[in-house]
């Protein structure tokens, strides 16, 4: 069987008339997005049973700049997008059908033509903090006492770098940049004395013994989409964004819709350290916490809002609107 139009599931068979498989997926190649991309591909096996097995799909691995730069923060080098630029290229070309992102890697405003179609159910989206063997044991009640004074920190992050600084100031902070193994290698060989890694990652790589310490999201708050997986489409590819509307996660969608809303209210440059994390709430209401700060965390401004899940847009736009009303003229220049 090798057409859309034959499978069994009601809402492929009645989207995906006349497209051949295998469908192309775009995707980098590090193996935390090529977990990424295959945990997707077999959501999808599972809504559609036919479009599991080697014939359904076609992995395309394709280098970022952001994959092949290492030397340099993401900031001197043309910011998150630099993770997914090649992708939109291939994707509006045509070379592939879809992509798989972290979501967090993709740009706010996607390119014309491009749409998000489908996130995921989120991982913890929480930080967590590698220890190398120059540390203690972490204290649960003073968790960060464990790192010593002084010591050096490896992050290319400046939300991160902001709140460890503002945490322990006494701390020194340097670019790290590579994949998750690459990153624990280092801090186990002593050129950091820690570093810090999504909690996501770590548990989808089987690496969660590896956090020392996990920070709460009111302790460091998370990056807007972290811990969520994003599917990109051609915004004209309507039998696509049809099925993929059929395994979106709603929790997802919202909670990422009202993160990114913040992070375009706040219209940051990658210099800016800002964070953002949202959660449904057991009685059902979004909660928003949004940060902004100084990269050498002299100056830190957290706010909350909440509001029903949909209102997600709103509460996000909001919050960036009054973060930066409060913040220092020069954070968000």
């Amino acid at each position: 069987m090798s057409r859309l139009a034959s499978l069994d599931a009601p809402a492929a068979t009645r989207h995906g008339r006349g497209r051949s498989l295998p469908l192309r997926v775009g995707t980098r190649g590090s193996p935390l997005a090529l977990w990424q991309t295959r945990h997707f591909l077999s959501i999808i096996g599972g809504f559609c049973p036919v479009m599991k097995g080697e014939d359904a799909f076609a992995e395309h691995v394709i280098s970022t700049a952001g994959d092949r730069i290492q030397d340099r923060r993401l900031a001197d080098i043309g910011g998150k997008g630099l993770f997914a630029k090649e992708i939109h290229e291939a994707l509006l070309d045509g070379e592939i059908d879809f992509a798989v992102h972290s979501l967090k890697d993709l740009e706010t405003e996607l390119p014309p033509g491009i749409v998000l179609a489908c996130t995921l159910p989120r991982e913890d989206a929480r930080d967590a903090i590698v220890l190398g063997p120059v540390c203690d044991p972490p204290d649960p009640a003073d968790p960060l006492a464990c790192i010593p004074r002084g010591a050096l920190v490896g992050t290319a992050s400046v939300r991160r770098q902001s709140q460890i600084l503002h945490l322990r100031p006494d701390l020194r902070c340097e670019i790290i940049r590579g994949n998750v193994q690459t990153r624990l290698s280092r801090v186990r060989n002593g050129d950091f004395a820690a570093s810090f890694l999504a909690l996501a990652g770590l548990r989808r790589l089987g690496l969660e013994i590896e956090a020392g310490i996990v920070l709460d999201p009111a302790v460091m708050v998370p990056a807007a989409g972290q811990g969520i997986v994003g599917v990109t489409v051609r915004a004209a590819d309507g039998e696509l964004r049809d099925l993929l509307a059929a395994i979106e996660c709603p929790e997802a969608r919202a909670v990422s819709t009202a993160e990114r809303a913040l992070l375009g209210a706040l219209d940051g440059s990658c210099r800016t350290p800002i964070g953002g994390h949202a959660r449904l709430r057991p009685d059902g209401r979004l909660e928003l916490t949004g940060l902004v700060a100084r990269a050498d965390g002299s100056f830190l401004l957290r706010h909350r809002v909440e509001g029903a899940p949909a209102d997600a847009a709103r509460l996000g736009t909001e919050l960036g609107d009054r973060l930066r009303a409060e913040a220092p003229a020069d954070i968000l220049a």
